[in-house]
């Protein structure tokens, strides 16, 4: 059993005073078979922590349904087997550019702007999640034995809301649940946003990747006393589909981080891993100043340009963290742990079989449904997936326009059983227009919903409806294809599938063997915009758009002999699929 406390100028381990140097390290990002080679890699950059999010929407799928809640403890009692302390960021909102922020769709959807306030409804959404999940943190505390030495409160609410009760509320429900660590917040080093985020007599951090004198002072001024601790250094960044990756470069990151040291401040190197967002649980930003420009999708990987790259490898920053954190460790550094073994040889696979998209959405679908408008994902209860709108142009009428007034976020557009193009959030309306009567059908899919600022929880779909002109076409029918339909290496075994067809929309199957199974790069030249699965483990999604070009496989998802891909092509499939 050990004590830690915050003190009137340091953290307090056991009545001395102890630096945090930790790194954040999503254990849903990772698979759990590598958990332990990444938080031994942690350690010997120099860390003697780890931080993580919790992702609400990933552990209750549906209200009351819990799904997999111990993976946390699991991460905790590995974390604490390297010999790392560990920091808890259980939310409820997360940010982290995961979908939705780490919010339900479904507390979301129904409430609109009233989350991450004191609403009632959404607090009691809250109470019942935080009390199936604080167990897993709570008997893992420090003082009882654990590595848990923090748990925060909400996350960097200064950027989003005010509610001082709201977060008075959580604060004392943590404690209710028997959270007997130090409580925290984290918000940028702005007035506003520590005076909207912090909570009078909990620590408050900064988060930010540069200027570490300035940014403590501005958190001085709200906080006179106590360890300085900027709980997000941002070392790195993260990438949009469409965009030039973002990289940050070793020495700028080693010299912000030294600052940071020099203030005598704690630190969360923000990656330390990455790691990936696999199975479309991406999130999205939205640009421009107040956030409320262009929908902004984030690519699969979270590799972050993080010290320790998604494949769990050293990079040049990790080797400049080393050397910098190395004189603040009790004794000599533990050597990198030996790197996961890689695919021992490249595998070209050429999938033989597919079923067209309108089949897969018969098969797994949800029943289909009619409304006086389109259903957004939320009411059809679609957190990741595709849903198909159908509605007719009455006739006979003459060609006009036909819009998705309000698209979120992407239409694959058929009149008449003919691809007749692609819309999206910035342009509505099809080229051609459209004359009655025909059938319109749009494949609608979600590129990730937003997880930072104020348009956290907006609808995904045709959420203005379908017009003809100005006309609204009523008596919409709607179907959803959620993506865990796919979920497990046996879901796809009853399709009708057929000899492939080479650029076709659908879903594609694969065998291949492999000799000597490891960590590989799976590349799909040719193809456009789908998702990938092998051995029925979702990868992620894929897009030519770039700037990523492959999609990471953990060695562990992989089996010796003989193994299955299957790609869900959205838009125009290619031949081959290709792991090296």
């Amino acid at each position: 059993m050990a004590d830690f406390v915050v003190g009137e100028e340091h953290f307090l381990l056991d009545g001395q005073p102890v630096r945090l140097l930790s790194g954040a390290l999503h254990y849903f990002r990772v698979h759990e078979a590598q958990w332990g080679h990444r938080l031994r890699m942690l350690r010997a950059m120099g860390l003697n922590c780890v931080e993580t999010y919790v992702p609400w929407n990933l552990h209750e799928p549906a209200p009351g349904a819990f799904r997999d809640v111990g993976a946390l403890g699991r991460f905790l009692d590995a974390a604490s087997e390297a010999g790392l302390l560990a920091i808890v960021r259980p939310g409820p909102y997360i940010c982290a550019e995961w979908e939705n922020g780490g919010l339900p769709h479904w507390v979301t959807g129904p409430l609109g702007s009233r989350v991450r306030t004191r609403d009632a409804e959404y607090t009691g959404h809250v109470d019942r999640w935080f009390r199936a999940l604080m167990p897993q943190v709570v008997e893992r505390q420090i003082d009882r034995g654990g590595p848990v030495i923090m748990v925060q409160v909400e996350n960097e609410y200064g950027s989003y809301g005010s509610d001082q009760v709201y977060l008075r509320r959580l604060a004392d429900l943590l404690v209710e649940l028997g959270v007997s660590v130090p409580l925290f917040t984290s918000d940028g080093p702005e007035d506003h946003m520590l005076t909207g985020g912090s909570v009078p007599g909990v620590l408050a951090t900064a988060n930010f990747g540069s200027g570490a004198r300035e940014g403590f002072e501005v958190l001085r001024r709200h906080q006179p006393k106590g360890p300085l601790m900027c709980m997000e250094f941002w070392c790195g960044w993260f990438s949009h589909w469409g965009d030039e990756a973002v990289v940050r470069d070793a020495d700028s990151a080693t010299a912000a981080l030294r600052e940071i040291l020099e203030c005598g401040a704690s630190v969360n190197i923000y990656m330390a891993h990455g790691g990936t967002n696999f199975a479309g649980w991406a999130g999205a930003n939205r640009g421009g100043q107040q956030h409320e420009g262009a929908l902004e999708p984030d690519i699969t990987s979270y590799d972050y340009d993080a010290p320790i790259d998604e494949y769990g490898r050293p990079t040049k920053k990790f080797w400049a963290f080393r050397e910098l954190l190395a004189p603040y460790a009790d004794g000599p550094l533990p050597e990198p742990p030996a790197q996961p073994a890689a695919l021992a040889a490249p595998v070209v696979v050429r999938p033989a079989e597919w079923v067209p998209l309108g089949e897969v959405m018969d098969a797994l679908g949800g029943a289909e449904s009619e409304h006086p408008v389109p259903p957004s994902f939320e009411e059809l209860g679609v957190d990741r997936g595709l849903v198909r709108y159908r509605v007719e142009v009455p006739g006979p009428r003459r060609a006009y326009p036909l819009t998705a007034a309000g698209l979120r976020d992407r239409a694959v557009v058929y009149v008449d059983e003919v691809r007749a193009g692609v819309l999206t959030e910035g342009d509505g309306t099809l080229a051609e227009p459209v004359a009655g009567p025909a059938s319109v059908e749009l494949w609608v899919e979600s590129l990730g919903r937003v997880n930072y600022g104020p348009r956290v929880g907006e609808a995904k779909g045709v959420t203005g409806g379908v017009m003809h002109e100005r006309q609204y076409l009523h008596g919409v029918r709607a179907r959803a294809l959620r993506l865990d339909a796919f979920d497990g290496a046996g879901a796809v075994e009853g399709l009708p599938f057929r000899s492939a067809v080479e650029g076709a929309t659908g879903l594609y199957r694969g065998a291949f063997e492999v000799r000597g199974a490891g960590d590989a790069a799976l590349e799909l030249p040719g193809w456009t915009r789908g998702f990938v699965w092998v051995n029925g483990f979702n990868l992620g999604r894929y897009w030519s758009v770039g700037p990523q070009d492959s999609l990471f496989v953990p060695g562990p998802v992989l089996r010796e002999g003989a193994n299955e891909v299957w790609v869900l092509e959205l838009e125009q499939g290619g031949e081959d699929v290709r792991l090296g």
